[in-house]
C-alpha cells in the first residue's frame, strides 16, 4: 500500500518536483475561486434549472415521464464518463488545453440541446454536454490540489462549493419563473449561456497550474490509475463523498414530484422551497470553511454526516408513518444543507492523498460521485410520483453508509496547512 510518500523504483513521472508539490501556495485568489465554482456549477444547473419543465416537455416531445427523466440520466452518465478521460488527459497535457476544448464543446451540445426535435436527439445531446462540462468539474478539482494541501485545501475546496451553491439556489427558483414565458427550451438555453461563460472564464482568467516537469505525452494511464488505486487514504472520503452526493441526488431526482405532487407546491413554490434549501448548503459551506482552521475536515464531516443521517431517519419516519405533508421540507432542508460540510472536506481530504496525479485522482473521486448518482436518479421513482416514502429511504440509506465509512475509514493526513482566499 503507499501512503503518499514515494520509494525506489517508482516511475520518475510520478515523482513531483520540488517546487512543483514541496511548497504549495497558501492563498486562492477570489477571481480562481469563482471561475472554478462556475466550472463546478455546470452539474447543479444543468439538472436543476430544466427541472421545472419536464412535464411541458414530455408533452411537447410526445415522451413519457421516464423518457424525460433519462435526458438528466443521460447527463449524469456523460458527466461520469467525461471525468475519466478529462483528468489524465489533464495530467499529461496540463490544465488549461483541454478545459478550453471541453468548455467550447459543452457550448455547441448545450445549443443541440434547446433546439432538439426528439427526446432521443436531447438524450443524446445531454450525454456530449454532460461528458463535455465533466472538464471544468474534473480539472477544476486538480487545480486546487496543484496550489494547495491540507486545511488550505479544504477551505478552498469548501468556498468552490459554497460559491458553486449559488447556483442550485437561482436554478430551480428560475426555473420556475421561466417555465411559463420560456419554456423548457428557454431554461436549456440559459444553461448554454452558463457554459459560455464557463468557456470565457477559462480563457481569460485560468492559467496552466500543472508544471511543464511533471507533464509527459507518454505519460501511462494506467500507472496513473494504479498510483491511485493503492494509495492509503484515498479511498474512504472517495466513498463518503459519493454517498453523499448520492442523498443530494435522491432529493435532487425526487423533488419535482414530493414538493409538487406530495406537498402540493406550485412550481413557483417549487423553485422557492428548492432554493431555500440551497441557501442552507450555501451557508453550512460558509461556516464550515471558517471552522475548518479550528476543526479537523475529518471531525466536521462526522460531525455532519451524524446530523445529516438523524434528518432522513426524521423523514423516514414522516414519510412513513403518514405524518402531515408540510412536515416533510424540514429534515429535508438540514439534510441538503450537510452536504456542504461534508464534500468539500471530503474532497479535499481525497485529493492530498494524490497530488502528483491530482487529475486522475480527481477522475476518479468524479466518476465515484456520479454513477452512484445516475444508478440513485431512478431509484426514487419507484415508489410512483405520489409518493414520498421511496426517496426518504434512499437519502437514508446512503446516508447510514456514508456516516459508517466516515467513521471507520477516515483519517486526517499529517501535513496540514492553511488558506486565504483575496480579492
Amino acid at each position: 500500500m503507499c501512503d503518499g510518500s514515494f520509494r525506489p523504483g517508482t516511475p520518475r513521472w510520478l515523482t513531483p518536483s520540488v517546487t512543483a508539490l514541496a511548497e504549495p501556495r497558501t492563498t486562492v485568489r477570489w477571481p480562481l475561486i469563482i471561475v472554478l465554482a462556475t466550472l463546478a456549477a455546470v452539474a447543479p444547473v444543468a439538472t436543476d434549472l430544466y427541472l421545472p419543465g419536464f412535464p411541458a416537455m414530455g408533452e411537447e416531445l410526445g415522451a413519457s415521464a421516464s423518457e424525460v427523466q433519462l435526458t438528466l440520466t443521460t447527463f449524469l452518465v456523460g458527466l461520469a464518463a467525461g471525468q475519466l478521460v478529462m483528468g489524465p488527459l489533464s495530467d499529461r497535457y496540463g490544465r488549461r488545453p483541454p478545459l478550453v476544448v471541453s468548455t467550447a464543446v459543452c457550448v455547441v451540445a448545450g445549443a443541440v440541446c434547446a433546439l432538439a426535435p426528439n427526446v432521443a436527439v436531447l438524450a443524446a445531446a445531454r450525454l456530449v454536454q454532460g461528458f463535455a462540462g465533466a472538464g471544468g468539474m474534473v480539472i477544476g478539482r486538480a487545480v486546487i490540489a496543484d496550489l494547495v494541501t491540507g486545511r488550505a485545501a479544504a477551505r478552498a475546496f469548501t468556498l468552490m462549493v459554497t460559491v458553486s451553491g449559488v447556483a442550485p439556489v437561482l436554478a430551480p427558483l428560475v426555473g420556475g419563473l421561466l417555465s411559463e414565458p420560456v419554456g423548457w427550451r428557454g431554461m436549456l438555453w440559459a444553461v448554454t449561456g452558463l457554459c459560455a461563460v464557463m468557456f470565457l472564464g477559462v480563457v481569460l482568467v485560468l492559467r496552466e497550474t500543472r508544471p511543464a516537469e511533471l507533464r509527459s505525452a507518454h505519460t501511462s494511464y494506467a500507472a496513473a490509475l494504479r498510483r491511485v488505486a493503492v494509495t492509503r487514504g484515498y479511498w474512504p472520503p472517495v466513498a463518503t463523498m459519493a454517498l453523499s452526493f448520492a442523498v443530494m441526488m435522491a432529493y435532487i431526482s425526487s423533488s419535482p414530484f414530493v414538493y409538487q405532487n406530495v406537498v402540493g407546491l406550485s412550481a413557483v413554490g417549487y423553485g422557492i422551497a428548492f432554493g431555500v434549501n440551497a441557501v442552507g448548503l450555501v451557508a453550512t459551506g460558509w461556516v464550515s470553511s471558517r471552522l475548518v482552521e479550528r476543526v479537523s475536515p475529518v471531525r466536521l464531516v462526522r460531525a455532519a454526516l451524524a446530523v445529516q443521517l438523524t434528518a432522513t431517519l426524521v423523514l423516514v419516519a414522516l414519510a412513513v408513518g403518514g405524518a402531515p405533508t408540510w412536515l416533510l421540507p424540514a429534515p429535508i432542508f438540514v439534510a441538503v444543507a450537510c452536504n456542504a460540510a461534508v464534500m468539500g472536506n471530503a474532497a479535499a481530504l481525497a485529493m492530498s492523498r494524490v497530488r502528483e496525479v491530482a487529475g486522475t485522482g480527481s477522475a476518479v473521486l468524479g466518476f465515484s460521485q456520479f454513477a452512484l448518482g445516475a444508478l440513485v436518479s431512478p431509484l426514487v421513482g419507484l415508489g410512483g410520483e405520489h409518493s414520498s416514502v421511496v426517496p426518504a429511504l434512499v437519502m437514508a440509506t446512503a446516508s447510514a453508509l456514508a456516516f459508517t465509512v466516515s467513521r471507520v475509514g477516515l483519517r486526517q493526513p499529517r501535513a496540514s496547512s492553511s488558506v486565504t482566499a483575496t480579492s
